[in-house]
């Protein structure tokens, strides 16, 4: 599996690193072991890439940030702390490849150092204790912006395509602290609002309410004075559409400051087990691309599968039903690739059936393609077989077409009347039949 593979959130008190904290830090024994838990199950994720997402990084207003700098080298000594520094590698190969899809998704992405970048505290208080699960892996440091919460979590989005753009194990390490007025002593003063906002926030973590996360009335944001929001809507859209297991592992605040702990797991189905096949990718990336911008892909490094010419028909489907589908059982273009392009926008936005997909749907949407041979032509309804052939049924210039092993459809004649149906072909008239087989791609 490649991809993203594991995500979390974790907070950034330079007291936790022992030579900072100086004893106190025993006081969040809780965050200390959550810490040490959190880096256990990184190292058993296999990461071959680390993105971590900082509050405390290079901050542009209007756009994201990355650092592209091939050396990334970050201290603790500022703080007092001699032996918490760490020198990583960048890696080229994520950094290329979030680059084109922010530009793809139209979400500014600047570099925060292209020659030196210098961790921040947001970073290496964390990588003190995660360095242990991720040695030898390559850091991706990024930062966020003051655009909308909206425009974060589709940076998340982004970030995962780049993920399987770039055919990693990428792990997401979501930096930052919830409110900083939980006491009248802490950091920011006192604001009781702060603990209600911490609440609502880690109860929805919990239950993985992404909706509740990203509906946070702007008041109470404000009057949280929380600093890791943003980083956490942006892991919260890397994980989207994946099968996420999350796990709160810790909460406490006993200076005045929000500290969570947050894993989230991605359980393998038996499709991401297989991996996303390039030929179904390539139909998420139309519809998606097509729904939010208007614009479609422009396939270059093309598979074998999408070199050929064939049939092809999109299946779209959003909790398990229909929601569109719509194909070429006679290639109309070059190859498979074109093929798919062509019918994924036609399944999303002109299958009559349905209304247009909508941006709102794209998260909940699954994709299936199908590559059909080219019929051929059987005397008898003992030459089909509705497990195995899908089968095209034609009078004069009338066919009605329906693919192999659909659910609900579990004889010939249903298939055949589905197909007359379709056609507008009555039960009496004589028709020709045609027989093809699909290699269906999930």
């Amino acid at each position: 599996m490649s991809g993203i593979v594991f995500g979390c959130i974790v907070p950034h008190p330079p007291l936790l690193v022992p030579e900072v904290g100086g004893g106190r830090e025993s006081e969040i024994s809780s965050t200390i072991r959550a810490m040490e838990e959190l880096t256990r199950q990184l190292a058993g994720r296999r990461p071959e890439t680390v993105l971590v997402i900082s509050p405390h990084g290079t901050m542009l207003y209007d756009s994201m940030g990355i650092a592209t700098a091939s050396r990334l080298r970050g201290t603790m000594r500022n703080w007092g702390a001699r032996s918490a520094d760490h020198d990583f590698n960048n890696d080229p190969d994520m950094v290329a490849a979030l680059q084109a899809e922010a530009s793809t998704a139209g979400i500014p992405l600047d570099s925060i150092g292209d020659r030196e970048y210098t961790l921040d505290h947001g970073v290496m208080v964390p990588i003190y204790f995660l360095v242990d699960g991720m040695k030898g892996v390559p850091l991706v440091p990024l930062t966020f912006s003051l655009m909308p919460l909206s425009t974060h979590f589709n940076f998340g989005q982004a970030i995962r395509k780049a993920a399987e753009r770039a055919g990693k194990r990428v792990v997401i390490v979501a930096s930052g602290d919830l409110s900083h007025r939980l006491i009248p002593s802490a950091p920011a003063g006192y604001d009781p609002m702060g603990e209600v906002f911490d609440r609502q926030l880690v109860d929805a973590i919990r239950s993985y309410d992404v909706p509740a996360v990203m509906g946070f009335d702007e008041a109470l944001i404000d009057r949280a004075g929380e600093c890791g929001l943003r980083s956490f809507v942006i892991l919260l859209g890397a994980l989207d559409g994946l099968n996420v297991k999350p796990d709160v592992l810790s909460y406490e605040g006993p200076f005045g400051v929000g500290y969570l702990v947050a894993a989230f797991d991605i359980e393998e189905t038996e499709a991401e087990g297989r991996e996303m096949h390039p030929l179904t990718r390539l139909a998420r990336d139309t519809v998606e691309g097509f729904i939010r911008e208007g614009k479609l892909p422009q396939p270059r490094d093309l598979t074998p599968e999408m070199q050929e010419k064939a049939g092809v028909f999109v299946s779209i489907k959003m909790h398990g039903q229909l929601r569109g589908c719509i194909g070429t059982f006679e290639p109309k273009h070059p190859n498979v690739a074109e093929e798919i392009i062509d019918n994924a926008v036609n399944s999303a936005v002109r299958d009559p059936r349905f209304l247009p997909v909508t941006a709102e749907e794209l998260p909940d949407l699954t994709y299936n393609v199908d590559v059909l041979t080219r019929p051929e032509p059987v005397e008898g309804e003992e030459g089909l077989d509705p497990r195995r052939y899908g089968v095209i049924v034609e009078s004069g210039n009338r066919r009605g077409l329906l693919l192999p092993d659909l659910e609900g459809v579990d004889t010939l004649k249903q298939q055949i009347d589905i197909c007359r149906q379709k056609a507008g072909i009555l039960p009496d008239e004589p028709v020709k039949l045609y027989r093809f087989e699909v290699k269906r791609y999930k």
